[in-house]
């Protein structure tokens, strides 16, 4: 009877199969970016594709709505800003993931904790969104918001207070260096689906 072969140390383990899609659990899809690049396009974009929509913005406009005050750019990075200096840097993003479940997207990320806080989430990834300042200024003109800023080196000036260091106020810049993906929206919109497109 021959002797038993010993086990090979160096044998290559079975490879597990990928998990498909609906084994990874409920995919969540943050957005940053600058004004204008086309984070809503983006938000759109997934919630065709069956993804619930969330907005840290919309979280600082029922603030204002209770305060009774427009939501104008300046009232919103004020009343955002107020709100992290009160509860924490990552006050948004805990009150978001309370609410979203399954797949979804969040639109409006622009500070570091709320990255962190959001990383907690299995399944999250950061998605980025820019384009030039001066096609940015016009897509923001023809959406007709109270932007606060009449002229493009006014729209950079106000683009440049977003980009602060300040552990409680918008940290936009950081958020972008932090993002898993780029995409530059300078073209067409079909260009810009394609892209999203192959993000799914």
């Amino acid at each position: 009877m021959p002797a038993p072969r010993s086990a090979n140390p160096f044998r290559k383990k079975p490879q597990r199969p990928a998990p498909r899609k609906s084994d990874r659990g409920p995919r969540l899809i943050g957005l940053t970016g600058t004004n204008g690049a086309g984070k809503g396009e983006a938000a759109a974009f997934f919630r065709k594709r069956g993804f619930a929509y969330f907005s840290l913005s919309d979280l600082i406009r029922e603030e204002l709505h209770k305060r009774q005050l427009p939501p104008t750019r300046d009232n919103l990075i004020r009343a955002g800003n107020a709100l992290r200096r009160r509860y924490g840097a990552d006050i948004l993003a805990r009150r978001i993931l309370r609410r979203a479940k399954g797949d979804a997207v969040i639109d409006s990320i622009r500070n570091p904790r709320e990255v962190e806080r959001l990383r907690t989430r299995k399944n999250f990834r950061l998605l980025a969104v820019d384009a030039p300042a001066a096609v940015r200024f016009e897509r923001v003109k023809r959406r007709g918001r109270d932007e606060s800023a009449a002229t493009l080196e006014e729209f950079r000036a106000k683009e440049r207070e977003e980009m602060g260091r300040s552990p409680e106020a918008q940290q936009l810049g950081a958020c972008l260096r932090m993002a898993d993906l780029t995409l530059v929206n300078d073209s067409s919109l079909k260009n810009f689906h394609r892209k999203l497109e192959a993000l799914l």
